[in-house]
């Protein structure tokens, strides 16, 4: 399929021990080309393409897709796949550590880190969806602007502006110069025109003017264009925040779950997004939980009774008429197997091919006679 956007991936130190080259496999191919081998679970990643069968593994030819590239350069690798993580380039689990800690993946590199060595204590009650570690939020700095107003806190819900300088709309009621030299001006036009109109009306002729706007309404029309065009400017959510005073620390920092759709999305921030290759940030399906959620979505999905399925698309004749075939079979079919179950012999293929021979033949028959019906 190509790099996928986000899937769970492994490692296999039997084919790539230390010193060779870092490669990661799907889950398909952990069961069906490394059953048997020595695999580090890397949990997910995103954007990867499996490895397994080419370039990397001298000695293994993929079962699920033997013809593959020779390197899938679009996959970025890490300590990861040789089965160390954090800043401490330790295993998991570390048979040498006594220290009881628990794993967090940063967002950004993926990498996994002990919580004892972020810069910063993990809020005590695991209340944050996702956590940037030091070195990330160094690479993007951008974030120490948000994390004041959005890191370690529960963003609240989106109100409706009270104001409009809440919308970003500023009202100038003080004119410029020009303004003031075009109002008199129409001003003056405006006076001229009814001195031609009293005119008109004493020699009871029609005035050939076409009038002009009163200056309170030209006053009105030039703030109206001000507003607009205030309005429909884009405003940079960022610039916004780097007005402001923040603080930039040598620490991981905990985000909480929707603070990802606060992100600025304006065209610069874009721009900037893709040089520091974090487009993703912007995703809300990139996610871990999206991913995890997707997950049991579809395993509801695959456990659901085909044989209910059926019975909800069918009207109510056709779910009896179903239900009384089905306990017909299931009736049958258990009494024809206690036979062989008593007798301690194999139920043979050809056994069951002639059961059901019987029983289309049984039915034929039931169906097949006068029916009578009462008048």
């Amino acid at each position: 399929q190509g790099a996928v956007k986000r899937q769970a991936l492994y490692a296999c130190s039997t084919c790539t021990p230390p010193g060779a080259e870092p490669a990661g496999i799907c889950l398909a191919c952990s069961y069906e080309c490394h059953g048997t081998h020595r695999l580090f679970e890397l949990y997910t990643k995103r954007n990867f393409r499996c490895d397994c069968g080419n370039s990397k593994f001298k000695n293994l030819q993929c079962k699920l897709l033997p013809e593959k590239g020779k390197v899938n350069s679009g996959n970025k690798y890490n300590d990861n796949f040789y089965g160390l993580y954090c800043t401490c380039k330790r295993p998991y689990p570390d048979p040498e550590d006594e220290i009881p800690d628990e794993m967090i993946q940063c967002i950004v590199c993926e990498d996994w880190f002990h919580g004892r060595h972020l810069g910063a204590v993990p809020p005590e009650s695991g209340d944050f969806h996702e956590m940037v570690c030091q070195a990330c939020m160094k690479h993007c700095h951008f974030l120490w602007a948000y994390a004041s107003q959005l890191a370690g806190k529960e963003l609240p819900a989106l109100t409706k502006a009270s104001s409009l300088e809440d919308e970003g709309i500023v009202l100038k009621t003080e004119e410029s110069e020009e303004q003031k030299k075009e109002i008199k001006k129409e001003s003056e036009v405006e006076h001229h025109d009814t001195k031609e109109e009293k005119q008109s009306e004493q020699f009871n002729e029609p005035s050939t003017s076409s009038g002009s706007a009163c200056p309170e309404r030209a006053l009105n029309t030039l703030l109206l264009i001000q507003v607009v065009t205030k309005s429909e400017e884009p405003v940079c959510k960022l610039k916004e925040l780097q007005s402001k005073p923040f603080v930039k620390k040598d620490t991981a920092t905990f985000w909480p779950s929707n603070w990802r759709s606060k992100l600025c999305t304006c065209e610069d921030c874009l721009k900037m997004y893709s040089e520091l290759e974090v487009q993703f940030l912007t995703d809300e399906c990139d996610t871990v939980l999206a991913y995890e959620n997707k997950g049991t979505s579809d395993q509801e999905t695959e456990r659901r009774d085909p044989l209910m399925d059926t019975l909800n698309s069918m009207n109510r004749v056709q779910q009896v008429e179903l239900i009384c075939e089905y306990n017909d079979l299931k009736t049958e079919l258990t009494d024809y197997l206690r036979r062989f179950a008593d007798e301690g012999t194999v139920v043979k293929r050809e056994d069951i091919q002639h059961f059901f021979e019987e029983f289309q033949s049984r039915k034929r028959r039931r169906t097949n006679r006068m029916q009578y019906y009462c008048s």
